[in-house]
Parts: C-alpha cells; structure tokens; sequence
C-alpha cells in the first residue's frame, strides 16, 4: 500500500507542478497582452479564451495537493468538539462521500470532453481551438482527487492518518 501511496502523492505533487506551470503562463500571458497593448497598440487576441482554460488547468490540477496539504476549506464546528478517533471517523465518511460525488463530476466531465470531441467543436474565438483539449483538465485533475481521497480513506482505515 505504501507503494501505491507514495505513487499517488508524486502524481499529486506533479499536478501541483502542471497547477503552477499554467497559472505561471496566465499571468506571462496577461502581461504581454497589457505590454503589446499599451506600447504597440496590437492584441493577441488569444489572451482572453487562453486564460480561461489555464485557470480552469490550474485549479484542477491543482485539487489533490491542495488536499494532501490541508488546503481545502474545512468547516469544523461540530468535529473540533469530538475526540480525536470520533473525528478520524467522521473525516473518513466525509471522504467517502466525497469520493462518490467526485466519481459522478467526474463521469459528467469525461462525457462533456467526449461529447466535444466526437462533435469537434471549436471555440468560437480567433484560434478555433478544439474545446475538448481545454476540457481534459477537469477528469484528469478529478482522477487525482479522487486517488488522494482514496489514499486518505485507506490511512485512515489502519489510523495512519
């Protein structure tokens, strides 16, 4: 298990690394579109359509390590006046939850990726980019998720957490 959970973590790290590579580009991006702009008076005319879909890029990639980190929004009002086994157990079905839910977000994006491919839509802005590309962030970021959950859900089961 340590095998498969040390995988899954340098996965998550790496959709950390993919996380910050595209939101590095955002901001290259928008700083060149506000430099041509103001000094040259030209657009790229992509930098609207592409920083969608690198935010889009980075926030799903990044959702497992923000996870593995304790990064997500925990509410805890109920859970910080529980014992600590009570708390691991309420964490556990938490995740189970979660997992569930993720598994429908996640069919839901591979159909929405497919169904983009199979009608090859484009964008309708300048560079018709093929909407499916910019779609595969979410069921890829999603998968990553859902293996961190998993990892956390099985620690928690033998009280590795």
């Amino acid at each position: 298990m340590n095998t498969l959970s040390n995988l899954i973590n340098k996965l998550c790290k790496g959709g950390a690394y993919l996380s910050g590579f595209f939101l590095v580009a955002l901001v290259l991006m928008i700083l060149t579109e506000i430099f041509l702009r103001s000094f040259f008076d030209i657009s790229t005319m992509i930098a609207d359509e592409y920083s969608g879909y690198f935010y889009l890029a980075s926030i799903f990639f990044g959702l497992a390590y923000a996870f593995n980190e304790d990064g997500h929004i925990r509410i805890n009002i109920i859970t910080s006046k529980l014992s600590r086994k009570a708390n691991r157990k309420v964490d556990i079905f938490a995740a189970i939850i979660t997992v569930f839910v993720l598994i429908f977000a996640l069919y839901r994006t591979i159909l929405l990726a497919y169904d983009s491919y199979e009608l090859e839509m484009l964008s309708e802005a300048v560079s018709e980019t093929p909407i499916y590309l910019t779609q595969l962030a979410m069921p890829i970021g999603l998968t990553l998720f859902i293996l961190a959950l998993i990892v956390f859900i099985f620690k928690g089961l033998k009280n590795d957490i």
